[in-house]
């Protein structure tokens, strides 16, 4: 199975000018890398705007669970598979932290996203958090590692320490892709997959610059 870098654009950029050049400065640094799966996850707004070609696909930042109704701000799967979402991101540390997200949520978003045929990836630091997270969900998913003390820091995980989370994951959610997320740079990205055997990455602050390519490149 290809690796799978996700970039994580969070509350950047500002302009839909900047998303668009953002993003089509991200497709013409990755043409012709068929080894490498690349998703890009901007803000809600900018996605009707961009469109997935080729290894290159459209995420989202988040979903709700349900499919439509009474729900001020919220955004249904339904309506991001429309929009040629292929991931969305759940259970962000982030939201977590700042919108106070339970396991019980993430899991009926995890389950609403996959009958609407999106992939989730399910973020997680905590063994925990995936047994909760999965509960009653049959299908394969992405689950991406994310300590907290590394995002946004630049204080990466040590790959032993990864690699262990890793293995502890993989115990619990047998068959499913495992991402590493938290202060990835291309100095250290490509010893992920090579060193600590995740499945890709999950990229936040280095997926706002010419530095995202130099990632997918050093994976392939």
């Amino acid at each position: 199975m290809k690796p799978l870098i996700v970039a994580n654009w969070k509350c950047h950029p500002k302009t839909l000018k900047e998303a668009k050049e953002l993003f089509a400065l991200i497709k013409k640094g990755i043409k012709g890398v068929k080894e490498v799966e690349v998703v890009v996850a901007p803000p809600f707004v900018f996605l009707p705007f961009l469109k997935p070609e080729g290894n290159l696909k459209l995420g989202a930042q988040d979903c709700f669970w349900e499919e439509k109704g009474a729900f001020t701000g919220e955004v249904s799967p339904g309506t991001l598979a429309d929009l040629n979402c292929s991931y969305v991101i759940l259970g962000h540390s982030e939201r977590r932290k700042l919108q106070k997200e339970t396991d019980e949520e993430i899991n009926k978003k995890i389950k609403a996203a996959l009958k609407e045929g999106l992939m989730p990836i399910l973020c997680v630091d905590q063994v925990s958090q995936v047994e909760k997270g999965l509960e009653g969900v049959v299908e394969k998913i992405v689950i991406a590692y994310e300590p907290l003390f590394a995002i946004g820091t630049g204080k990466a995980c040590d790959y032993q320490t990864a690699e262990n989370m890793r293995l502890a994951i993989q115990k619990i959610a047998k068959g499913n892709r495992v991402l590493y997320g938290g202060s990835v740079n291309s100095q250290n990205a490509g010893d992920y997959l090579k060193k600590a055997g995740f499945d890709g990455l999950l990229v936040g602050g280095a997926s706002l610059s010419e530095e995202f390519i130099e990632i997918v490149l050093q994976v392939v």
